[in-house]
């Protein structure tokens, strides 16, 4: 089987305005060589439906964002402005990850990647935010269990900012494991280590908080030692990547560290986990990523990953994370076995 990739110019009519971060030209960027790389379908995409995004979000949240397609210029925060256009094109974007992923569960294709904007991981029930309108990866989670019967669904987050809307879409669901590894404190502000859900979902948000600068080696040791044990337990019948470039070391917002090697790992790790537990079934979906050279590359490598073609590992060296990762083990050891 092959993997799918969604890649569509159409996700660049969202316009943000001048100088805004979030711009049309990171799918621009994207369009010239990924879509024509060995081992790839492209999938075309479809929007997505009111009753789709209203199994996350609320339906007075989806027609306020709707509204605005009769306005030249709005904006739900002084982060998150839209056009006319955009509620259409993150229609799009949400469709673009369900269609992935009805292919995926069809077993026509083995995995994907879903390269859409605008990004969705801080978009709560009920609220725009941080640069996103409809939150792209909890709709597809929830998607995944209503319409394909899926009772245990991993995400895993590395985008540099905490995914504060998916991990409220799920906070007391055991049947979603939310995986964070983020910069803390940084925005928007949550996602701290003992934050591990309430109820039912005790113990299936899992937050890795990092300080500023750390990079290839801190990350790996994290996937290592605390996701990889975690995912394995969870036994989930699909992977999702909430997949943020923005902690490259390139990056202007992030101010972390990694570089291509090390997001190739962490996709390796997680593929890997899909094809121990998951019947292979693993889709990433684009969240940040600002530099935009940076992020092509990244999401290029993490397309080899997913097309088996990656280069052989890369050796990181020492970690500083221990510290941080005995925590985070201690606040999930009420739920979890570690080695």
């Amino acid at each position: 089987m092959s993997t799918g990739i969604v890649l569509d110019e159409r996700y660049m009519e969202h316009d943000t305005g001048h100088g805004h971060p979030e711009r049309p030209e990171r799918i621009g960027v994207l369009l010239p060589g990924l879509p024509g790389r060995p081992g790839l379908v492209r999938v075309a995409p479809r929007p997505a439906t009111g009753d789709e995004i209203t199994l996350v979000h609320g339906e007075g949240h989806f027609e306020r964002v709707a509204r605005t397609r009769a306005l030249s210029r709005f904006a739900f925060d002084p982060d998150t402005p839209v056009s006319m256009r955009s509620f259409d094109t993150a229609c799009l974007a949400v469709g673009g990850l369900l269609t992935l992923l009805d292919e995926v569960m069809a077993g026509r294709l083995r995995n994907g990647f879903a390269l859409v904007r605008p990004p969705g991981h801080h978009a709560e029930p009920n609220r725009a935010m941080g640069f996103c309108l409809f939150n792209n990866v909890a709709i597809g989670a929830a998607y995944l269990r209503a319409r394909h019967g899926l009772e245990r669904i991993l995400i895993v987050d590395w985008d540099v900012h905490h995914g504060n809307g998916t991990e409220r879409a799920f906070v007391d669901d055991p049947g979603v494991l939310y995986v964070s590894t983020h910069r803390y404190p940084f925005y928007p502000g949550t996602g701290a280590i003992d934050d591990v859900g309430s109820g039912a979902g005790a113990g299936f948000t899992v937050n890795i908080p990092f300080p500023g600068g750390f990079g290839d080696a801190e990350y790996a040791e994290a996937f290592r030692t605390v996701i990889e044990p975690i995912a394995q337990q969870y036994a989930p019948q699909l992977v999702l990547i909430s997949a943020g470039f923005d902690p490259h070391q390139r990056d202007p917002l992030g101010g972390m560290e990694v570089t291509e090697h090390g997001f190739a790992a962490m996709a390796r790790s997680l593929i890997g986990i899909a094809g121990a537990v998951a019947g292979g079934r693993c889709v990433a979906v684009l969240e940040g990523g600002y530099d935009l050279h940076a992020m092509r590359d990244s999401a290029g490598v993490v397309l080899d990953e997913l097309c088996g073609a990656g280069a052989a590992p890369a050796s990181f060296g020492a970690s500083s994370a221990r510290p941080i990762l005995d925590a985070v083990r201690r606040a999930q050891s009420p739920f979890w076995k570690f080695g």
